[in-house]
């Protein structure tokens, strides 16, 4: 049985990242040309010179609410573009698809080969050429069913379109069918196992799952596999496709080989080091939607070493939690950015953090920073000056010892009681 997707898994390292980064500047010059919103977000960038990580961590990010709000603006002039100015394509055959995700956001479907590039992260939960894929996917509005549907016709796979809801009959569908497997929520497959258990149905085909769009814990991956299902994880959005997968090493999620990845503290675009909490930023290779440094508002972090699948592409401990952390105080959004803004001013402070305590209408707030400065009071009082600069509110200030604050990706921490 073959054991990598293709020869671009277990590529050098250095020889992966040369050929992301010989793709890099054409890529930002194509957005810069083919995409109106683009070329304002980019008006500035020399695209010659994006030719390193370090040149494109200089780059503005664009995160899902100003996508969102581009949109909106377009869709409120009379016959303005329903994508914002992003896709680079109109409608005809070489847009099949358009999709719609909660906003709405819009969102183009290419019309080339596993256009959301998803074949990679099927064939690594074990599916194969030549097997039927039961797919409970939703395929109506958002992208999802049509996303695995292409990768599994990519991969030579047959595909059921189950979608969602009707169990009795997915049930009935699986004991027919036989398929080789399940695509879909992790939480739907459950509902289907049990609903099969209580008509007193056997589903023996079924022995592996993709999963996406919920969390899958541990305790549930062994659920699965007390009933002889193998079930892998999948990263991907409507926006970019496919960003990472889970192989059968479950040692977190393997970068897919059509994206350059970069994890930023929340709120910014400043790139963290490796294997501190931070947002999943994308910047997709793909020409019809060419998204460039897009912000997921996923939370992840990099593992250290390569995957002992044999894989050598980058790995991220897959999903854990949100970056928008925005919390209102005392009737004022304060926004992760603020936090960082007011970290800035003081070469002194390491990291930040702000905690929210108190109670609704009576909270408090904490900026909690590591530092090794040796006269802290001063620096104390500086930083309480400048929070009341920056968010207009007033804040106490807790001074730590550099590697105090937990490493889970918060920038905002509202710790206040909602009873």
């Amino acid at each position: 049985m073959t054991t990598f997707f293709d020869a671009l898994e277990t590529r050098e390292p250095a020889q992966r990242e040369a050929a992301l980064m010989a793709a890099l500047p054409a890529q930002v010059a194509h957005a810069k040309q083919a995409s109106a919103a683009l070329a304002q977000i980019l008006a500035s960038v020399d695209s010659a010179a994006v030719t390193s990580r370090q040149a494109l961590a200089r780059l503005p990010v664009t995160r899902k609410h100003e996508l969102l709000e581009r949109q909106q603006a377009s869709r409120a002039v009379p016959g303005g573009d329903v994508f914002g100015g992003f896709s680079t394509l109109g409608y005809g055959a070489q847009m099949p698809r358009l999709f719609a995700s909660p906003g709405p956001i819009y969102e183009p479907e290419g019309s080339g080969r596993d256009y959301w590039r998803m074949a990679r992260a099927i064939f690594a939960a074990g599916f194969r050429p030549g097997e039927l894929i039961h797919n409970c996917f939703s395929y109506h509005f958002v992208p999802a069913g049509s996303m695995m549907e292409s990768g599994a016709h990519a991969l030579g796979c047959t595909v059921f379109a189950g979608g969602t809801g009707q169990t009795e009959q997915q049930v009935q569908a699986m004991a027919q069918l036989q398929p080789a497997g399940y695509i879909g929520t992790p939480s739907f497959l459950k509902i289907i196992v049990e609903k099969a258990a209580e008509m007193g149905v056997a589903l023996p085909s079924v022995t592996k799952a993709m999963f996406g769009g919920e969390a899958y814990p541990p305790s549930l991956r062994d659920w699965f596999a007390a009933r002889g299902i193998a079930g892998y994880q999948c990263y991907a959005t409507a926006d970019v496709g496919s960003i990472a997968f889970e192989t059968a090493a479950r040692e977190g999620l393997v970068l897919d080989e059509g994206v350059i990845v970069e994890i930023v503290r929340p709120g910014t675009g400043d790139p963290v080091a490796d294997g501190e909490v931070g947002e999943v930023l994308v910047t997709s290779l793909n020409p019809v939607y060419p998204l460039i440094r897009f912000g997921t508002g996923d939370l992840s972090a990099v593992l250290a070493g390569t995957c002992p699948s044999g894989r050598t592409n980058t790995r991220i401990k897959g999903w854990m939690g949100r970056a928008d952390q925005t919390t209102k105080i005392r009737g004022m959004f304060v926004h992760p950015a603020q936090v960082d803004a007011i970290a800035k001013r003081f070469p002194e402070v390491a990291r930040a953090r702000l905690v929210v305590t108190g109670e609704m209408a009576n909270d408090a707030m904490t900026l909690q920073v590591e530092t090794a400065c040796a006269g802290p009071d001063a620096l104390a009082q500086q930083i309480r000056e400048a929070i009341r600069d920056v968010t207009k509110l007033r804040g106490e200030v807790e001074l730590l010892a550099l590697g105090s604050l937990p490493n889970d990706g918060k920038v905002i921490e509202d710790a206040r009681s909602y009873k």
